[in-house]
C-alpha cells in the first residue's frame, strides 16, 4: 500500500471513529441532536472550514472509488510473490520462484570454474523476469567470458523449460577464491 494510501486511511479511520462516538453519543441521549447541528451548520457556514471539508470530501471521494473499482486483487498480489503466472487456453500455471532458482543453480553448477552462488529472482513491473547472481569463482577464470556464458546459458534454460524470456541476468563477482597451499610442501 502506498504512503498516500496509507495516510488516508488512518484520516479516515479517525473520521469514522468520530462520527461512531458521536452517533453512539446521540443515542445514549448524552448529547443533543440541536447541539451536533449548529456544530456541523457553524463549521460549514465558515467560508475557509467549507472550502477545507470540501477538499477533503473530494479527496475521500476519489479514493473511495479508487479503491472500490481499481483495486488489485490480492490474489493476483499473493500469486505475484508466490512465482511466475502463465496463462494459456487449457489454464494457469504458477512456477514458483524457487522453482526458478533451482533451475539456475543447476545451470551455473555445471560451470566448475564456479566455487559458490546464489540466486536471486525478481519480477518488475513490466513482468519482466530478472535473476541476479552472486558469485564466488575459482582462480584462472576469465570472467568476463564466465559471466557471458553463464547468462546465455540460463537464458536458453530457462526459455526452453519455462518458455519465459529473461529480460536480465545480473552477475555480481562477490569473492576471487585462491587455492590454499599446504604449508608443510
Amino acid at each position: 500500500m502506498r504512503i498516500l494510501e496509507k495516510i488516508a486511511l488512518v484520516i479516515y479511520s479517525f473520521i469514522i471513529l468520530a462520527i461512531a462516538v458521536v452517533l453512539s453519543l446521540l443515542i445514549f441521549g448524552w448529547l443533543s441532536p440541536n447541539q451536533v447541528g449548529r456544530t456541523i451548520m457553524s463549521i460549514i457556514n465558515g467560508e475557509k472550514t467549507s472550502i477545507v471539508l470540501l477538499v477533503i470530501n473530494i479527496i475521500f471521494i476519489l479514493l473511495s472509488i479508487k479503491c472500490i473499482f481499481f483495486r488489485k486483487s490480492e490474489k493476483k498480489e499473493r500469486a505475484d510473490e508466490q512465482g511466475i503466472l502463465l496463462q494459456n487456453e487449457n489454464g494457469k500455471l504458477i512456477v514458483s520462484k524457487d522453482t526458478i532458482e533451482k533451475l539456475v543453480n543447476t545451470i551455473i553448477s555445471q560451470f566448475e570454474s564456479v566455487e559458490g552462488a546464489t540466486s536471486n529472482i525478481t519480477l518488475n513491473s513490466e513482468n519482466n523476469l530478472i535473476i541476479g547472481l552472486n558469485l564466488t569463482v575459482g582462480e584462472n577464470v576469465i570472467i568476463k567470458e564466465l559471466s557471458v556464458n553463464i547468462q546465455e546459458k540460463i537464458k536458453t534454460a530457462v526459455k526452453t523449460a519455462l518458455d519465459l524470456d529473461v529480460k536480465e541476468v545480473n552477475i555480481r563477482i562477490k569473492d576471487y577464491a585462491t587455492k590454499k597451499e599446504n604449508a608443510g610442501q
